[in-house]
């Protein structure tokens, strides 16, 4: 995106009659909310790939199963599973999370954690066994192959978080059902994102607005694709 359409995008939105920080807040919590739920499924998903990566244990096809089956897992159950989960009824209604953020996040976490470790398992397991036969000829212990092997598949696990956080940003029915697509009376997103707001944009006719608010979400989406573009030709270089 060349800096004029930047601008033109800009001077669009500058023209569209929101009311004041409506823009804002939705782009606000939609990197809120996805950031934070990539975060979250980064810490425990990246830890998983590598001791199912380095380790042997009953079981270990059956688990790679269901995080393959997770990656295809339809959002909208996902969606209801929590909405039941932080209801009043639920086990953990007494935390009050129903159409709030968090619930948000935690939808989120859900659907970004398979694709996270698959991905990242896979980068791990395909790195050459050449390279863990030199680590251990030069003398390494367990942990010094486990961190060569690591920075070898370091492109591959960012992708992974790449996909993870390009699913938890475009995603719309389960945020949609845990948050409830909520704006405060002056119009500020509560739990409104571009996705939920591109939606609502559409449904009620508005489809400049939809497109211009697409093209915002296309921008986030393609300024961390580079930055992951960037990291990994960086890392090639350094090779």
């Amino acid at each position: 995106m060349t800096p004029e359409a930047v601008f033109q995008v800009l001077q669009t939105l500058a023209d569209l009659p929101f009311r004041e920080g409506y823009v804002r807040s939705i782009i606000y919590v939609s990197l809120y909310v996805s950031g934070t739920a990539v975060v979250l499924s980064t810490l425990f998903s990246i830890p998983v790939a590598i001791v199912m990566g380095f380790t042997d244990f009953p079981g270990k096809q059956f688990v790679k199963s269901i995080i393959n089956t997770g990656m295809g897992f339809p959002s909208v159950v996902v969606g209801l599973l929590v909405l039941f989960a932080v209801s009043n009824q639920g086990p953990f209604g007494s935390l009050e999370l129903i159409f709030t953020r968090e619930a948000m996040i935690i939808s989120q976490f859900v659907l970004a954690t398979p694709p996270i470790t698959a991905i990242s398992l896979a980068a791990i397991t395909g790195v050459n066994d050449n390279v863990r036969d030199a680590a251990r000829a030069l003398g390494g212990t367990r942990l010094d192959v486990a961190l060569v092997v690591i920075k070898e598949a370091r492109y591959g696990i960012a992708t992974a978080i790449l996909a993870g956080f390009g699913r938890a940003i475009s995603e719309v029915g389960s945020v949609l059902i845990v948050g409830g697509n909520i704006t405060s009376a002056s119009g500020i997103s509560k739990t409104r994102t571009l996705t939920t707001a591109i939606q609502l944009e559409a449904r009620q006719g508005q489809y400049d607005t939809a497109m211009i608010l697409g093209v915002v979400l296309l921008a986030l989406v393609l300024t961390v694709n580079a930055v992951v573009v960037r990291f990994g030709d960086e890392g090639s270089m350094n090779r």
